[in-house]
């Protein structure tokens, strides 16, 4: 059975906030499986990997998220789904894609739970933000390259570019920049006041999934990228000297593949 940090024999039920990791299926902790497994109903989101549903059992299974710009239902009405469901029928489970707490509204919805009489439980997830650069061979830090690195979304709550990416542009650390791509030629301008022109990107489109898209270049070059490649949301952008890192890879594996065949 899973373990929770609240009493889940609450009489008004129980919210498990659960991380779906970025993709991937075999991206999820045993702890979430543990919790799908257990759960009454779930509630997932657009980036969640619909497979995983398969561990929800007989569970009711409610899409909430969005796609497109059209939203299944509004925040105030899936916290109040959650409510109703949680005293209804007992245990529900959150699923968010990537990290609950990452982006993700997990805290909000939890508190809202709570304030209602709601037992709460939270499982983390792999965050994209990482998980989706390493699967392409990227680090987000390397000694020597980057020492640091910011996350940020490209799109704040009113629906405008985060002014973190000004401050991460006037910085040498990775900037790993989330709901972006519609704030692209900003970010891109924002790089190159910085006289960054030259600075390595990766955009990385179904980032772990089977239909993952990446395109490389640089601040002066992405946004052509984009548009040869028709690279869209979802994905994440990566701008740093890190970048790099993937194509030093590929060509010691090709130098050792090289070697191998002389051999």
């Amino acid at each position: 059975m899973m373990e929770v940090r609240k009493n889940d024999t609450n009489e008004n039920g129980l919210l498990t906030v659960v991380g779906a990791g970025p993709g991937d299926v075999e991206l999820i902790t045993l702890k979430a499986i543990k919790a799908l497994q257990n759960a009454d109903v779930v509630l997932y989101d657009a980036l969640v990997n619909e497979d995983l549903l398969e561990y929800a059992g007989n569970a009711e299974q409610i899409f909430v998220g969005k796609r497109k710009g059209c939203y299944a239902y509004q925040q105030e009405q899936i916290n109040e789904l959650i409510v109703q469901r949680a005293k209804s029928k007992g245990k529900v489970v959150r699923l968010k894609g990537g990290d609950p707490f990452i982006f993700g509204r997990g805290s909000e919805e939890m508190e809202y739970a709570a304030s209602h009489g709601i037992a709460v439980a939270m499982v983390p997830g792999i965050s994209s933000s990482v998980a989706v650069p390493a699967f392409q061979n990227i680090p987000v830090t390397k000694r020597g390259s980057s020492e640091s690195f910011w996350v940020i979304t490209g799109t704040t709550k009113n629906h405008k570019l985060s002014a973190d990416v000004a401050l991460a542009a006037k910085s040498s650390a990775t900037v790993v920049i989330l709901m972006g791509m519609g704030k692209l030629s900003e970010i891109i301008a924002l790089f190159q006041s910085e006289g960054k022109s030259e600075t390595p990107v990766a955009i990385i489109q179904n980032g772990t999934r089977i239909n993952e898209k990446v395109g490389i270049g640089t601040i002066a070059t992405i946004e052509n990228v984009v548009k040869e490649q028709g690279l869209s949301n979802p994905a994440i952008i990566v701008i740093g000297e890190v970048v790099k890192h993937r194509e030093q890879l590929l060509k010691v594996q090709e130098k050792a593949a090289t070697k191998a065949l002389v051999y």
